[in-house]
Parts: C-alpha cells; sequence; structure tokens
C-alpha cells in the first residue's frame, strides 16, 4: 500500500516550493524538497552592465535582504578594482547590515516562526494571546527599518549607498536620536532570548558541516574568510575551489555541497557556532545563563541562535552610532580595469557569494551569485531523511505540518534561491 505526502505551498517562507514524499508499504521511497519557481536570470541579464549598476540591480533579487545583495555585490567590484574603504564607510555599512539583521530576525523569529513552537497557524492568531511580545516585534522590526532608512534616504532600497561608499555623508545627528530606541531593544533581549529557550524542542541532532564568513576581530557580517567545522578556510576569492552548484531534475534551483563531501549548513546556527567568541559579552553570558553550548547540531535551535544575533547586532549598532564620526569624504573614487572579483557576506539566512569579471571599462563579462537558501536547499532534504521514519507514521496532514516546520527553521528565500539553470535538451528521434 502506498502513501503520498505532498505540500504544494509551505505558507510563511518567501517564495514558492513544495514537497513531496512518497511512501510504499510503511518505507519511505522518495523524498524531495523542490523550487518551482521559474529562474529569474539575474547572472545572464547582468553580463554587458557597467559596474555601477550591478549593487542597484541585485539588491532587486531579495525584498528583505536588499542591503545584504548591495554590499556584496559593491565589495565584489571594490576587489576587482583594488579599492579600499575608509574606516567610518566601513562601519557605516556594517550599521546598515546590523539593521537588516534586527529587522529580518525579528521578522523571522516572531511572525513566521515562534508559531510553530507556540501550536498556531500564524502570528495573527498567535497575537490574539500573545499580544505584547507581537507588539515588542513589531517594534523591534521598525528600529532596524529606520537604522536603514536613515543611512539610505528610505528603508526598502535604499538610494543613498553606492559603490566605493555613499552619495552623501551621513550626519552624525541622522543616527544619535536612534540611541534611546536601540537601548530599549537592548533591554527587552535577554529576557526574550530567555523566553525562545523555553521552548519545547525535539529531540533532533544532525552531524552538519556547518560553514560562515569568519573574521578574527569581529561578528562577521560583511568580511572574512570561509570557514566550516570541518576544515575549510579559505579567502572569498578562492570560495569555487571548496564550493559547488548541484542540480536535481525536480527543483528550478541550484544545491550547495562542499566539493567531493556533502550537504553544508548556513545561517545563524553555523554562525553562533563558528563564531560564537566574537559575540558580544553580554550575549555570551545570556547564552550561559540559558545553558546554550556550542556547538548545537539541533537545527530547531537556530530560532535561539537567531535571537542571540540579535541581542548582539542590537550592542553592536550602539557601540557604532556612539563612536561614530563622519567620513572626510562620503565615497572612494573607483577606476576601472580588467579584472575578478568576489566577496562573501553574511545575509540573515546565510552565506551570500557574488563573483565578477570585468573587461577593462567595468563591463560585467560574467556573473555568478549563491544565495543562502541555494546553500541550504539540499540540507533542508536531508533533514526531512531524519525524522522521516517517524514523521511518516502520523496523519497526513500531521505531517505536512511537521515537514513544514523543518523548512521554517531555515526562514529560506526561495525566490532569492532560483538563479540561471543550464539547458540540456536530449532529443530523440
Amino acid at each position: 500500500m502506498s502513501k503520498v505526502i505532498k505540500v504544494d505551498y509551505i505558507p510563511r517562507v518567501e517564495g514558492e516550493g513544495f514537497l513531496h514524499i512518497e511512501v510504499e508499504n510503511g518505507t519511505p521511497k522518495i523524498v524531495r524538497f523542490g523550487i518551482f519557481e521559474p529562474p529569474r536570470f539575474f547572472e545572464a541579464f547582468l553580463r554587458g552592465r557597467s559596474y555601477e549598476e550591478l549593487p542597484e540591480i541585485t539588491a532587486r533579487i531579495c525584498g528583505i535582504c536588499y542591503q545584504s545583495y548591495f554590499i556584496t555585490a559593491a565589495q565584489a567590484v571594490e576587489r576587482a578594482f583594488g579599492v579600499k574603504v575608509d574606516p567610518q564607510i566601513r562601519a557605516l555599512r556594517r550599521l546598515s547590515r546590523l539593521g537588516e539583521w534586527i529587522q529580518s530576525h525579528i521578522l523571522h523569529i516572531a511572525m513566521l516562526h515562534l508559531p510553530d513552537f507556540l501550536g498556531y497557524l500564524d502570528a495573527i492568531q498567535m497575537a490574539k494571546d500573545h499580544g505584547d511580545l507581537v507588539k515588542m516585534a513589531l517594534r523591534m522590526k521598525k528600529l532596524g527599518n529606520t537604522i536603514l532608512q536613515r543611512m539610505g534616504g528610505r528603508a526598502v532600497n535604499p538610494v543613498n549607498f553606492r559603490v566605493g561608499g555613499f552619495y552623501r555623508v551621513i550626519r552624525r545627528e541622522e543616527l544619535s536620536d536612534l540611541l534611546d530606541e536601540l537601548k530599549w531593544a537592548a533591554d527587552q533581549m535577554p529576557g526574550f532570548i530567555k523566553f525562545l529557550a523555553s521552548l519545547n524542542f525535539p529531540d533532533f541532532e544532525r552531524d552538519y558541516e556547518f560553514i560562515a564568513v569568519s573574521h578574527p576581530d569581529e561578528y562577521a557580517i560583511n568580511e572574512g574568510n570561509l570557514v566550516s567545522s570541518k576544515g575549510i578556510n579559505a579567502d572569498p576569492m578562492d570560495y569555487e575551489d571548496y564550493i559547488e552548484e548541484i542540480q536535481v531534475p525536480y527543483s528550478n534551483a541550484y544545491r550547495v555541497i562542499a566539493k567531493g563531501r556533502h550537504d553544508v549548513l548556513t545561517g545563524p546556527l553555523a554562525r553562533v557556532n563558528l563564531n560564537y567568541q566574537q559575540l558580544k559579552e553580554p550575549v555570551k553570558e545570556v547564552a550561559k545563563e540559558i545553558g546554550f553550548k556550542v556547538p548545537c547540531k539541533n537545527q530547531y535551535k537556530s530560532i535561539i541562535a537567531r535571537g542571540l544575533e540579535t541581542y548582539h547586532a542590537i550592542l553592536e549598532a550602539i557601540e557604532i552610532i556612539e563612536n561614530y564620526e563622519p567620513p572626510a569624504r562620503p565615497y572612494v573614487e573607483v577606476e576601472p580595469k580588467a579584472g575578478k572579483g568576489a566577496s562573501a557576506t553574511e545575509a540573515p539566512r546565510g552565506i551570500l557569494y557574488h563573483r565578477y569579471t570585468f573587461d577593462d571599462k567595468g563591463m560585467v563579462t560574467s556573473a555568478r551569485i549563491i544565495a543562502p537558501t541555494t546553500h541550504n536547499q539540499l540540507t533542508i532534504e536531508e533533514d526531512f531523511k531524519v525524522r522521516l521514519d517517524e514523521l511518516v507514521k502520523l496523519p497526513e496532514k500531521e505531517a505536512a505540518l511537521e515537514f513544514e516546520k523543518i523548512v521554517r527553521n531555515y526562514d529560506p528565500c526561495i525566490s532569492c534561491a532560483t538563479h540561471f539553470l543550464k539547458l540540456k535538451i536530449d532529443r530523440k528521434s
């Protein structure tokens, strides 16, 4: 007797994917997690474009992590042309990313992920019983957006950022009045993290290869080497020597594996495991208090890792603003030349990699973009297999919900993962 568990639409994630599981005589035979959104061809239509256009175009790949795409593209251009930005420009870029982390993390924790643990279908139902928590989360999300708006002129797809820096210098007073709200948010986070740690987590562990960007002097966001829990340590320019993309016939998105090995896991849990020592001391104190130890191999506890990173982002944003001095110039001049540049940064969901080659006029001759969800798609499918025998025994609706929860552990941005695919037509006469 056969049984099919099929989820054509996975709620509370960005984009559209599917899950298909076939069970025959009680034994799972087929497990497929796929993305059926059409390819978006960003890599293809970037060819022939000027380096100046790259950040603006690629920022449109994602409506939540637009700043990640903008800065990753800009840094890849700067690497190709040998540009080094001023320290305060670097600090401002980091502040913008902290704002993005705050708004994205808190959105996923409170609106998309927490309902799974508390037994609600969505955040609206959850708000009836946890109104104060939802209001707090919305206020924090607004704070993250406000940081971006102050620096970029608007909260979504800001207009003040460019290759080499900014179009105009950010005045100190544009940021200093955010401090009271940031300090309010910092006061909320220890209690919020303790609440997250009190949730009921499934008994679930996998021996993941955690992979993240890592920096010796700071919690890595914009800069650092690619490192993994199983020995990778590489400059972003050498990224493709260690990571490869593969295809499966049932998904319109590549999957990432560590070359010659297996799936990898990127995102908050990987970062906290690999970069724990760079977290702010108050964050580590809360982690110790709740008994969170690294390495943590339970991906359901990524909700705690997101909470820890949100707290860190808030504290570091306060530090940057309190020490901010406007740079002498808004941007560094850029002189295009033929070459290749790559950048790996940490979007809220995990590693974002951009690589471009340019001709001597700064026009793009090739492009490659690997989004966090591309890195994690195979890993999600492998997570299904760990709980497969247990979950397929449930009634179909209950099983489907439990598999959806596994997907939402990752906060996948499915649209971002659908990029250019190779086409092969095998015609038989």
